[in-house]
């Protein structure tokens, strides 16, 4: 009995050093067991990193790339400005095709030059939205402030909290000001710095606020509570001003429209009609004089509308 016990577990272990060993598929696929190559770059992929390296070196060397860099974080885009210029230069040259599909190369000119006025328009307009989003949150934003520093929060740690709280564009602005102090920089600076970004003279007198508690100290929630009051009654008086002025804005916007979308629908519908325009100089000279006479009324009737309070 011994010796077969002996027996049998040596066939036990003959078994299974036999299935461990002998067995040619691997328990996992090649591909599996293997890190994935790397595919190759397409052609499109390599000519455009070509091109945006080309644009990031011209735009460092004649020091652009800041400027527009900070625009375009300004604006919450969040695209390197190589990429948005080749974006931008894309968008023109789709225009400048289809516009010569319409009416030829003049038209296809036009709209090669309208894209990056569009571009700029663009930016403009994304820009001033961000700014009104935040001076809009601004008030939430103090109560919140006012409350994290009743709870007992030092300051740096209520805007800590304030800029997880609050929506954005105020989260990105104020999470920002945490990131700099994080690295030694001064606070008020950071938030003079946040106030100026944003356009916002109510953020600035909250900076201020807040630069005098912290050399002749007080309750700051108090104080938060009241410039927000402050602000409050400005948004008020802000809301009723742009009710009041809302419909000459629009006119404004429809007038200074209404020529060119004459202009594109006349040469879509009836391109001959038009054409009398670029055959003489009298032609070129009324386009230029229609060209100064819509400057001049559409600074006029901005002048009109706009009211600083």
């Amino acid at each position: 009995m011994l010796i077969a016990g002996l027996v049998l577990c040596v066939l036990a272990i003959m078994l299974l050093l036999f299935v461990t060993f002998s067995s040619s598929t691997p328990r996992l696929p090649e591909e599996r067991r293997r890190p994935p190559a790397a595919e190759a770059p397409s052609f499109l992929s390599r000519a455009t990193g070509i091109t945006t390296d080309a644009i990031t070196e011209a735009l460092n060397r004649y020091g652009w790339a800041r400027s527009i860099g900070q625009v375009l974080d300004r604006a919450g885009i969040r695209l390197a400005p190589a990429d948005f210029l080749v974006m931008v230069a894309i968008a023109a040259l789709v225009a400048a095709m289809f516009g010569y599909l319409l009416n030829g190369p003049l038209l296809a000119l036009l709209f090669l030059v309208l894209a990056p006025l569009g571009a700029k328009v663009f930016l403009s307009v994304k820009l001033g939205t961000r700014q009104r989003a935040f001076a809009n949150q601004l008030d939430d934003t103090l109560q919140l402030l006012a409350g994290s520093l009743r709870a007992g929060h030092s300051l740096l740690r209520a805007i800590d909290a304030v800029s997880r709280e609050a929506q954005v564009p105020t989260t990105d602005e104020l999470a920002r000001v945490v990131n700099h102090t994080r690295i030694g920089r001064d606070l008020n600076d950071a938030l003079e710095e946040t106030a100026t970004r944003m356009n916002s003279e109510d953020f600035s007198w909250v900076a201020q606020a807040i630069g005098i508690h912290r050399e002749v100290g007080g309750d700051l929630a108090e104080v938060l509570d009241q410039v927000g009051q402050t602000i409050r009654e400005r948004n008020q008086i802000r809301g009723q001003v742009k009710a009041l002025s809302a419909e000459g804005k629009m006119s404004a916007y429809i007038l200074m429209g209404l020529p060119f979308v004459v202009a594109v629908v006349l040469s879509i519908l009836n391109p001959g009609f038009m054409q009398p325009l670029f055959e003489s100089i009298l032609g070129y000279g009324l386009m230029v004089l229609s060209v100064v006479m819509l400057i001049a009324g559409g600074l006029w009737m901005r002048k009109i509308v706009t009211f600083k309070f």
